[in-house]
């Protein structure tokens, strides 16, 4: 009796401190810190399993399955423990298509005018089992989350067929999140029919990612999914319209001059090889081909079906951003568009930009306490922080300047008025010009947009600029331009940049220094967005449209300059040189948001 005394009193010890010692989240101001009993990855549990959703996109007869990664401490299996999640979703995990010659569109002929067909590479999917971040598990599971990342239907293990943008790449991570949370079937393996339950989540969801890594999150946030709590999306791609087209005009991603939305489909169908004849046949060859329209660049059903915008009434989660205002790949209109609507939506928002280019998420500080707010419910009062967050050109990233809103609230439009110099420069006033001038320039993409912002003399493009600066301008907003132009053919491709002149030549320089903004438009569709019609040679058409947002400080010594030219060689179509584009000066205003109005921009040149 008395050895049994012994041993329930002993148990009792060990139970106790067992218990005490129990492993669980720590947070200090406001963040959730590294956890020793959570940071060595020898301890952690990691397994591969498949999440059922509600669709079938490969026409197999059964629904898709998701292939999903978990990466998670040895406490959520050892002690009961239960934790939020981190979830990332891609296409890219298994690899992607090789560069091959004439995957792009030739896009060396006239707007509207028919080319020949590309060339479709394969994927050759990368090792038994896809490649997932790293960096992620690293970052958050020593913080007291656990990982999930996901392959989006028909790439690495996932079922189904890619879509870019369609129904099923919302609904394959709300399937995942819905698991998360007990309401959709798991199994161990792809064809299989035994379960595995989340018993280790908490059904609080967080997601992340950067680029197409990025436009997922929001896709799933669009489908007002219960779980989940906040996203980060990072340089977003928030409409495959904004993607590839511009007011109209059939424009190229930075640095893929001719990539289009099939194109992005070959470049991440990585998944099953037996069903990918049908997915093209189905989606591509078919969805795509009727719907993507590179003869006209109209907004359609099928843009409209693809533009996250028209999709955000359901949504509910909470929204940090991130962009940088020289992506020229995914334009930084892409977050301002869903930050803006958003936040008059009510939600809970907060917008990071920087002054780089693609990619670059917020600080760790701010994404610590998103997540910790949201996903461990702890009151950190980040909903109270300001809604925006700039980092100057010349800060740090970690040391953004904060704003009440986005863009600076003490910003105002700021209208300027042309005057002629062509083919040299003329000027940018605030007073209206009486002159009834209209000037002409060539197009010939021969000449880069920054060839032709250098040039003095040049009958390439047209150049108005301000006095020069005797003091800062900070720029804060959307520029728009009303044109008033002619085109010498029934299309033309409309061009315009700001630029911060003279030019910087030096061999090191700031990818601030000398685009400010920039904007494409097509001239045909000067009435609609949807419908194009040819223009008349000769005859004047108005047009209104955005630059992309911009926040930036014009160092005094500087002009602002308006740069009017037709084919950008980087970014839209390129037909034979010669066109002639007329702009009525008369008929032709830009807007400039300048912080402090027209009185800060009369006290910078007197």
């Amino acid at each position: 009796m008395k050895i049994k005394i012994q041993f329930l009193f002993l148990f009792l010890i060990t139970y106790s401190i067992q218990s005490q010692e129990k492993a669980v989240p720590i947070f200090k101001d406001g963040e959730a810190q590294i956890v020793e009993a959570f940071k060595n990855p020898k301890d952690w549990l990691r397994h591969d399993l498949w999440v059922e959703t509600s669709f079938d996109t490969d026409g197999d007869g059964r629904l898709d399955r998701m292939h999903v990664d978990v990466s998670r401490p040895a406490q959520t299996e050892s002690e009961g423990l239960k934790l939020p999640i981190v979830y990332i979703s891609s296409p890219y995990f298994a690899g992607v298509a090789p560069d091959t010659e004439g995957a792009f569109w030739n896009v060396k002929h006239e707007l509207g005018e028919k080319v020949a067909d590309i060339v479709h590479p394969e994927v050759t999917r990368r090792g038994k089992r896809p490649i997932i971040s790293n960096s992620h598990i690293k970052t958050w599971v020593p913080r007291g989350y656990i990982v999930v990342h996901s392959s989006s239907p028909g790439t690495g293990l996932s079922d189904g067929a890619p879509t870019v943008g369609g129904d099923n790449e919302s609904l394959a991570p709300k399937a995942v999140i819905d698991w998360l949370n007990g309401r959709a079937k798991g199994f161990i393996s792809r064809e299989g029919s035994e379960e595995v339950k989340a018993f280790w989540s908490t059904g609080k969801v967080g997601m992340t990612g950067t680029s197409y890594n990025g436009t997922i999150p929001l896709a799933a946030a669009t489908t007002g999914v219960e779980g989940l709590e906040a996203i980060i999306p990072i340089a977003p791609n928030t409409s495959y319209y904004h993607y590839y087209r511009s007011n109209g005009l059939v424009r190229s991603p930075g640095g893929y001059l001719g990539e289009d939305i099939d194109v992005l489909y070959d470049f991440i169908h990585s998944g099953k090889e037996e069903n990918r004849a049908r997915n093209n046949k189905v989606v591509r060859d078919t969805e795509m081909a009727n719907g993507m329209d590179r003869a006209s660049g109209d907004y359609n059903d099928f843009w409209a079906g693809r533009d996250y915008l028209n999709q955000m009434k359901p949504m509910k989660a909470a929204l940090l951003m991130s962009h940088g205002f020289n992506d020229w790949n995914v334009m930084p209109e892409h977050s301002y568009r869903i930050y803006k609507k958003a936040s008059e939506m009510g939600l809970q928002t907060q917008i990071f930009y920087h002054q780089n280019g693609h990619g670059g998420p917020p600080p760790m500080k701010m994404m610590n306490r998103w997540f910790t707010r949201y996903l461990h419910g702890v009151e950190n009062n980040v909903e109270n922080d300001a809604k925006a967050w700039i980092v100057r050109e010349n800060d740090k990233k970690n040391e953004p300047t904060s704003y009440k809103n986005y863009p600076n609230p003490e910003a105002e439009a700021v209208t300027f008025y042309l005057n002629g110099g062509a083919p040299k420069v003329g000027g940018l006033s605030l007073n209206k010009s009486s002159s009834k001038a209209k000037e002409t320039l060539v197009d010939n993409y021969s000449f880069s947009a920054e060839t032709l912002a250098q040039a003095g003399y040049t009958n390439h493009r047209l150049l108005y600029v301000t006095p020069i600066l005797k003091e800062n301008i900070h720029i804060s907003g959307l520029s728009s331009i009303t044109i008033k132009a002619a085109s010498s053919k029934a299309a033309v491709n409309l061009s315009v940049y700001l630029v911060s002149l003279p030019w910087n030549k030096d061999r090191i320089v700031k990818i601030t220094d000398n685009i400010i903004t920039r904007g494409w438009a097509d001239l045909q569709n000067h009435k609609s967005l949807t419908e194009s019609k040819p223009l008349k040679p000769g005859k004047f058409y108005k047009m209104t449209f955005d630059f992309q947002p911009d926040d930036q400080i014009i160092k005094k010594g500087q002009q602002i300059g308006l740069m009017i030219f037709s084919s950008d060689n980087n970014y839209t179509l390129l037909p034979e040189p010669g066109t002639e584009l007329t702009v009525d000066l008369k008929g032709t205003t830009i807007t400039i948001p300048i912080v402090g109005g027209k009185d800060a921009f009369k006290k910078a040149i007197d």
